[in-house]
């Protein structure tokens, strides 16, 4: 193992944004349950049963693009929208319209309460730098690089995968690789030279999927079992626990 806790092969490292480099991923959360409680409560009236910001973001949504979210979350509840259009309104009867009143509500809680970088994550960036490894920073959300601007991390990452890019290349989210073996191919490394760095248990299935080199699984919550059991190589609360590992 490197002095960053990797494996010497490794060459080239892929992050998750939220719950990985950003505090947002509790914001996320938040934002999901609103939306689809509001939507429960307006089906099936008061005894809806609510949105469980743990168990069902971390099962249904965490880690996936927007509209792969609500329809999984959906299908868990045995409900059927159509998926309507891109552009449909926040909150109309579709997929993704609940999909984009789900994305105001957290662009207008990031607007209130800001963002907030892992001071750990952003000193093992640095270590990574300074030791020559190509970076990239994968994440389904469309709003990936004005969250970076925010807190002033662009300058880390040689490439950006997010959901702007992949609706531009069609590349299907994750649990599939598509997205990181996109980042891969961007920094001209093959999978097996590449550690992808995840909190969710669908980017535990994708770097499992695509035989990455080395699987790290973030674990901010206490899910340390289920990221191992998805596929993580390594669990740390913190990523600077893996610095000095041997």
């Amino acid at each position: 193992m490197t002095q960053l806790g990797l494996p010497g092969h490794i060459h080239a490292c892929l992050f998750d944004l939220d719950g990985v480099v950003t505090r947002t991923a509790v914001v996320h959360a938040a934002a999901w349950k609103e939306m689809f409680d509001a939507f429960l409560r307006e089906r099936d009236g008061e005894d809806f049963r609510p949105f469980d910001a743990a168990s069902d973001y971390d099962e249904y949504v965490d880690g996936r693009p927007r509209a792969d979210g609500v329809r999984t979350f959906l299908a868990s509840r045995g409900i059927e929208l159509p998926d309507g259009d891109p552009d449909d309104p926040p909150g109309a009867r579709t997929v993704h319209g609940l999909g984009n009143r789900k994305n105001d509500l957290v662009l207008e809680k990031i607007r209130t309460d800001g963002v907030e970088a892992y001071d750990g994550t952003l000193r093992y960036l640095d270590g990574v730098r300074a030791q020559g490894l190509r970076t990239a920073i994968v994440s389904s959300s469309a709003n990936c690089r004005d969250v970076l601007r925010s807190i002033g991390a662009e300058h880390y990452f040689d490439v950006r995968i997010d959901g702007v890019v992949a609706a531009e290349r069609d590349l299907p989210g994750k649990p599939r690789p598509d997205t990181f073996l996109a980042a891969a191919r961007d920094l001209g490394v093959e999978p097996s030279a590449a550690a992808v760095f995840e909190d969710a248990l669908a980017g535990m299935d994708a770097g499992r999927a695509g035989r990455f080199g080395y699987v790290v699984g973030v674990d901010r919550v206490g899910q340390a079992d289920a990221l191992y059991a998805h596929g993580a190589d390594i669990v740390v609360r913190d990523l600077e626990e893996l610095e000095g590992r041997q």
